[in-house]
């Protein structure tokens, strides 16, 4: 008797731990749901439990922000083979689901469009099935609507024309029937949508020709008719309208001319007359990379598989069974799950959005990938051909997706841009895992012709790793576009002429040992430069000034386009030389030879030194008069008001003046340099 009393208490005492676990972190108890319905056989997602802390990079493919907050869930191709709960609803703050390339049936949730802050929802390539909820049209932040490749049936709502941030809405290879509906034109932001495949019928509604920022429609293999409104014709390509027998129009040459009889807008015919249609997914449109194929041949997709009923009877016999085999468990982790209610904030990347930015969230597992494909063609790097010594490995760690770029900078929005040159435009962007980072947009004709000379370069790219180098995160290369895309970790302080030329009292102002650790950075980059390993073979910059040096946000330096000057051809990388000589970097010995060398980088990094410890961005003969007869007072920075090391400042303006010697022969080596600033303090160290 008195056994039982203790059973039945220890059993309240588990559900009560449990309950108040849930009040204090009900996405937690949200995301352990999800886990039993996008994975009942506990096969993918088995680092998702209640004893783990959602936010410390455990729960695979989940990300949190600074506040502990759930804002992204990517686990595309990882095999999940259930449903999607509504569960999936508790986590009011996600703002990117990514769910495509599995195995998921049933339908689309309903509950889904409680998550208003969600900007991007991909369900692609699965077995969904059912209608597209309507609801959704709720979801005022979503920007990618991604539910292609399904089986998913009825119409498309009229719902959907109120999402007026969405930029891109790919419906294709799926079953819907219906018209297309007149509200998808009222959405002012739409850039893409992709109809093809489907059962559509009638006319294509004239608002939708007329978006505004539309630059691709595509509406193959449906039984649409009527006259095509001619306002297609500014997409040019971008407007595919092919197996639509009923369609006429004035201007598309693949097209008929309208009948003079009626009004061939009000043309109906059946939605699906038995007429044969290839529904299913060519093999061509599907990455080749995805590991996930979907359930589908070439000629019709497959019936997706039943879900199986589960008894009430046996769910409460089995949580019951479950809750008395964890009593301890639940007891001894109570402590444990309460800590999961707030993330650290000290583990966020300096790349990291603020936590204002309605997608920033630190990422600890999830690729930013969000596809692989190169659907426009111009990729040096594809099928494994011509990789110039570029492992398998390496190229898929670095392959972005044309539409994963043009998606980061939304669509190289000139609120964007970061700065021109005479080759290439810089574009600030934000990835799928919410970091930050510049996209530089290099176009083909300034790019090496030679397809070898091309990879070579990559190659040297993509084997730079320092501390002080700014780091490749991936390439991006399209025929359509005829342009190439490298896309490097955004540093939010820019770069150092931001830190040169201040007023007394400017923010701005660095300290005396942030300079000396900022000089001692540069050196250490080009010495890795300069150093011959494995790998990575010798490189000479040829073009380090004040604007190719980025600061972090600990005032760290990292030097900026190295390697650069391989992948272009030789006109561009003199002109891109000329901006150089006119601020003093050029090394005076270029005029004769016209080479750059070893030398020449270190005459730059002369030129940076007494740039930093002067504060100036042009540096007068004064500045050197003074540096030679030793009086730091005259060519230290004044806005430093006297706060320097007198020892440190005639150091370095020593190695200033040998770096900068006219012959290249007395200047030292990056070796010596860097021994020489190792020895001056420790004032170089990393905070």
């Amino acid at each position: 008797m008195f056994f039982n009393f203790l059973l039945n208490f220890a059993l309240l005492i588990s559900i009560f731990i449990f309950s108040a676990d849930s009040i204090t972190n009900p996405e937690l108890e949200s995301l352990v749901e999800l886990k039993s319905s996008l994975d009942p056989s506990n096969k993918y997602l088995t680092s998702w439990t209640f004893d783990g802390n959602l936010c410390d990079g455990t729960f695979e493919g989940v990300g949190c922000n600074a506040m502990g907050q759930v804002t992204n869930i990517s686990l595309q191709g990882k095999g999940l083979n259930g449903h999607l709960s509504p569960a999936i609803s508790a986590l009011k703050h996600l703002t990117g689901l990514y769910l495509h390339y599995n195995s998921l049936v049933g339908g689309i949730p309903k509950e889904i469009a409680s998550l208003t802050h969600l900007v991007d929802l991909y369900l692609n390539v699965n077995n969904l099935s059912g209608s597209i909820p309507p609801e959704i049209g709720n979801m005022e932040n979503l920007q990618v609507l991604q539910l292609c490749y399904n089986q998913l049936n009825g119409s498309i709502p009229n719902q959907l024309g109120s999402l007026k941030r969405l930029t891109v809405l790919a419906l294709q290879s799926n079953q819907l029937t219906g018209a297309i509906p007149a509200s998808l034109g009222d959405i002012g932001t739409l850039m893409r949508l992709d109809l093809s495949f489907n059962h559509l019928f009638g006319s294509i509604p004239t608002p939708i020709a007329e978006a505004p920022l539309l630059q691709s429609l595509d509406i193959r293999n449906n039984t649409l008719s009527g006259n095509v409104p001619s306002a297609l014709q500014r997409l040019k390509e971008g407007f595919q309208y092919a197996n639509n027998p009923e369609l006429c129009g004035v201007g598309f040459h693949a097209l008929k001319v309208c009948s003079d009889s009626g009004n061939p807008d009000e043309i109906r015919p059946e939605p699906y007359a038995g007429r044969p249609i290839n529904y299913g997914i060519p093999k061509t449109n599907i990455p080749e990379t995805a590991n996930v194929q979907p359930n589908c041949n070439q000629t019709q997709c497959s019936k997706p598989p039943k879900r199986r009923s589960h008894s009430s009877v046996v769910v409460g016999v089995v949580v019951a069974t479950l809750a008395l085999s964890f009593i301890g468990v639940f007891i001894i982790t109570k402590h444990r799950r309460a800590k999961q209610k707030h993330g650290s904030s000290s583990e966020l990347s300096d790349t990291r959005l603020s936590t204002d930015q309605p997608k920033e969230f630190c990422r600890k597992n999830g690729s930013p990938l969000i596809s692989l494909e190169y659907p426009n063609g111009w990729d040096p790097l594809s099928d494994g051909q011509g990789l110039g010594g570029l492992t398998s490995e390496v190229i898929q760690g670095f392959k972005f997706n044309l539409e994963e770029v043009e998606c980061a900078t939304q669509y190289f929005s000139p609120g964007n841009l970061l700065g021109k040159s005479g080759f290439s435009a810089v574009y600030r962007g934000v990835l799928r895992d919410g970091s930050m980072v510049a996209i530089k947009r290099v176009s083909k004709s300034s790019c090496k012709v030679e397809e070898a000379e091309f990879l070579k370069g990559l190659n040297i790219l993509t084997s730079l790793r320092h501390e002080n180098l700014v780091r490749l995160r991936g390439i991006c290369c399209s025929k359509g576009r005829g342009e190439c895309f490298l896309i490097y970790d955004f540093l939010p302080n820019g770069n150092l002429l931001r830190y040169l030329d201040l007023k007394d009292g400017d923010a701005n102002v660095l300290e005396w040992s942030t300079r000396v650790r900022i000089i001692y950075g540069i050196a250490k980059g080009i010495q890795y430069l300069h150093s011959n390993k494995v790998n990575k073979p010798t490189l000479v910059h040829q073009n380090i000034s004040a604007e190719k040096v980025l600061i972090d946000q600990r005032l760290n330096p990292l030097i900026s386009d190295s390697g650069l000057h391989k992948l272009l051809t030789n006109d561009m990388v003199f002109s891109a030389l000329k901006a150089s000589a006119a601020m003093g970097y050029l090394a005076p010995e270029y005029a004769t030879t016209g080479r750059l060398t070893e030398k020449s980088d270190i005459y730059a990094f002369g030129m940076l030194l007494f740039q930093v410890i002067s504060g100036r961005t042009k540096i007068t003969n004064s500045i050197r008069v003074a540096a030679e007869s030793s009086r730091p007072q005259e060519f230290i920075d004044q806005n430093l008001h006297g706060m320097f090391s007198e020892y440190e400042a005639a150091k370095l303006a020593k190695i200033a003046l040998n770096c900068t010697h006219e012959s290249p022969t007395e200047r030292p080596s990056i070796d010596e340099i860097v021994l020489d600033l190792s020895n001056c303090t420790s004032c170089y160290r990393s905070p």
